[in-house]
């Protein structure tokens, strides 16, 4: 069984930054694609960003792209998401997902989840 532990979180100011990370651990597998979802309360879970294992490839939501940055570390089987120029509006908690089975922007299609940070994200 593969888990993701998640890192990071915490209600900050708009324009504000904060990296979030996500680590894998038991079972060895490629993690062949990383990636980043949120929910806002009401609201349904929304992906974020993804990033492929073998050459770095990363696919964002328009509504993040140019402020958010998703990387990876293959060897630590780790996954970051750097969050910048935060907006106004209820907090979102962000989950890490890994290994799609199928449309790489649909929740439904990822393996693995994480469970989110410990604190939610103004965003």
């Amino acid at each position: 069984q593969v888990q993701l532990v998640e890192s990071g979180g915490g209600l900050v100011q708009p324009g504000d930054s904060l990296r979030l990370s996500c680590t894998a651990s038991g079972r060895t597998v490629d993690l062949y694609r990383m990636a980043w979802f949120r929910q806002a309360p009401g609201k349904e879970r929304e992906f974020v960003a993804y990033i492929r294992r073998r050459d770095g490839t990363t696919v964002y939501a328009d509504s993040v792209k140019g402020r958010f940055k998703i990387s990876r570390d293959n060897a630590a089987r780790t996954a970051w998401l750097q969050m910048n120029s935060l907006t106004p509006g209820a907090p979102s908690v962000y989950y890490c997902a890994a290994d799609p089975h199928w449309e790489a922007r649909l929740t439904a299609a990822y393996e693995y989840w994480g469970q989110g940070p410990p604190v939610p994200v103004s965003s």
